[in-house]
């Protein structure tokens, strides 16, 4: 209706052909301007994992290339090579029975996830605005719920992304992280024993070599910017390495360390249960209840295994799968159902006591957090989750104090498994964003 209306009066008011093109066109710009303006998010982001309602279940965002719905497609972590011709796939479900749209957007990020400067024509290859069209409904399900994929647009970058997802009130949903990366420079190193006298039985240290040959580095020791991770988690990073002696002729840094700065606790293997199938109790699970509203698992009794000997057990660092036994579509056909969770333990005095795993994030909040019941003498805690199987550990925490052990509980043991991946960035000389120059994996205790 505005530009109706601006529209009269440019043919009214001007007299000239030239003049009133020149109106129309700053018209027709400002309107788009404003267009624009309203098109944009209303709500704040968070540059980091997060997911804003309750109503949001199960959000997966892992490498594509894996065919059907093969559960193990959603072990891998979402940090991809630029080059390659392997995408990001983005799955999440929303508990309601109708469908309604969603929009995504990708931000890109320097090292630290702060925001960087680039526009977005600097970072996309199409309009940074994507609908989300992939979307079915549960099938035999008690609770009704609806499963949206998206497949996450190529980027021209290496570096940090966040993509975030919309309502149709443009307000977000959930946000994830992810990495692309473009190897100009090679890892090499591998995890061991901490080499601390008294750190042995309990940490592991990774020590690691930077090859830079071929890449131009104006001050090898200081520019680039090292991080490692402990299973994946960024809540279990370290950062601010400096190599210990740089080789300039065969261009190479090697981090060597001895005040113990790459050492990690190697905490214990995460115990899990099976809900692939609820027409039996599969491992973990003590007892299955089923009313007409939700099929209820009750897991069996857990209790501390802080001063207990290691005991070797196959997990997945704390990650999830969902699947469903009987049809082996998982994503449309696995339920969601109650999980009780207990903990056979007297009161702690300080702190409070959550249920931990990537199925929330690694978050301590009202879902995952433990109620004490002194007539059982146990902490209890109800998680709707949906069938796979599922890693949690038990962890203490001081929220005010920002405080959290995830020893105490469960134990602490040089000879666990885990997963470290290094990640090397770098700003070039008048860059305006830090790039994902290096990634590499490494295991410990593999078997």
């Amino acid at each position: 209706m505005l530009f109706v209306v601006l529209s009269v009066y440019i043919v009214q008011y001007t007299n000239t052909i030239v003049n009133r093109f020149t109106l129309f066109l700053v018209v027709f710009m400002m309107l788009s301007a404003l267009g624009r303006l309203f098109a944009q998010p209303a709500g704040d982001v968070e540059l980091n994992d997060k997911t804003y309602t309750e109503t949001i279940k199960t959000v997966l965002l892992y490498p594509g290339g894996s065919t059907g719905d093969d559960p193990r497609r959603l072990l891998g972590q979402p940090v991809i090579p630029l080059e390659q011709n392997i995408g990001l796939t983005l799955e999440f479900d929303e508990l309601v029975p109708r469908s309604r749209p969603f929009r995504a957007k990708l931000f890109h990020c320097n090292a630290d996830w702060t925001k960087s400067v680039l526009s977005d024509v600097e970072f996309t290859y199409e309009y940074n605005d994507y609908p989300v069209t992939d979307v079915r409904p549960a099938f035999s399900t008690k609770v009704p719920y609806n499963h949206y994929v998206f497949s996450v647009p190529k980027v021209k970058l290496s570096g940090n992304y966040v993509l975030v997802v919309y309502g149709d009130d443009r307000l977000p949903v959930l946000s994830r992280r992810f990495m692309v990366y473009d190897p100009r420079v090679r890892v090499g190193g591998g995890v061991a024993a901490s080499s601390g006298i008294s750190e042995q039985r309990t940490a592991q240290q990774l020590d690691f070599q930077i090859d830079y040959k071929g890449y131009q580095l104006a001050s090898p020791q200081t520019d680039l910017k090292v991080v490692i991770r402990k299973n994946f988690r960024w809540d279990q990073s370290k950062t601010g390495f400096k190599a210990s002696s740089v080789n300039p002729f065969d261009q190479v840094l090697d981090f060597q360390f001895f005040k113990l700065e790459n050492n990690f606790s190697g905490g214990n293997e995460y115990r899990y249960f099976d809900s692939r199938s609820l027409g039996g109790r599969g491992f973990g699970i003590a007892a299955i209840e089923r009313t007409d509203e939700y099929t209820e698992l009750v897991l069996q009794v857990d209790e501390p295994r802080a001063g207990s000997p290691y005991f070797q057990m196959d997990d997945f660092n704390g990650r999830y799968i969902v699947d469903h036994r009987e049809s082996r579509n998982g994503s449309v056909q696995a339920d969601y159902t109650p999980v009780i969770f207990t903990l056979k333990m007297g009161e702690l005095r300080e702190g409070e006591v959550y249920v931990d795993g990537a199925f929330n994030l690694w978050e301590r909040n009202e879902i995952n957090r433990m109620a004490y019941d002194p007539d059982h003498q146990a902490y209890h805690a109800v998680i709707m989750l949906k069938q796979g199987v599922v890693n949690y550990q038990y962890v203490v925490a001081d929220q005010a104090l920002k405080k959290v052990d995830d020893l105490v509980l469960e134990g602490n043991f040089s000879a666990t498994e885990n997963d470290y991946d290094v990640l090397i960035y770098h700003r070039p000389p008048a860059g305006r964003s830090d790039l994902l120059i290096g990634y590499r994996t490494f295991e410990s205790n593999r078997r």
